[in-house]
């Protein structure tokens, strides 16, 4: 989703649940939940994943 592409660029520059939460106005748990969703969509198991997935050597 639109969301969950934003919440994965933020992941990659490695900011926490907390910060997600702070800098996209939502609560601690609906940003695990789509880091959650974008770790099992990507098939990956880490936020450096993550990071890999979207930006490729």
């Amino acid at each position: 989703t639109p969301r969950e592409r934003e919440v994965a660029l933020l992941v990659a520059e490695g900011l926490t649940n907390a910060e997600l939460a702070r800098r996209l106005y939502i609560s601690p748990k609906t940003a695990a939940v789509h880091v959650s969703s974008i770790l099992h969509k990507l098939g990956v198991s880490s936020r450096t994943e993550v990071a890999g997935a979207l930006n490729p050597a």
